[in-house]
């Protein structure tokens, strides 16, 4: 039987363009160790629709 892994897929989101109020929304999938790091997962990436790079933190 196959292990179960510590390895979860997590989806991270724009803070910034949650509080600006403009349509849509910047989400990317990543995966994180469980294990490693338990708390909420928060990441520097690029935004395509501010066009620029913002904090995206990881949501449930």
């Amino acid at each position: 039987m196959a292990k179960k892994g510590n390895r979860v897929q997590v989806i991270l989101e724009c803070t910034e363009h949650k509080n600006s109020g403009m349509p849509g929304t910047s989400r990317y999938i990543t995966t994180k160790n469980r294990k490693n790091t338990p708390e909420r997962l928060e990441l520097k990436k690029y935004n395509p629709i501010l066009r620029k790079y913002t904090i995206h933190r990881e949501i449930k």
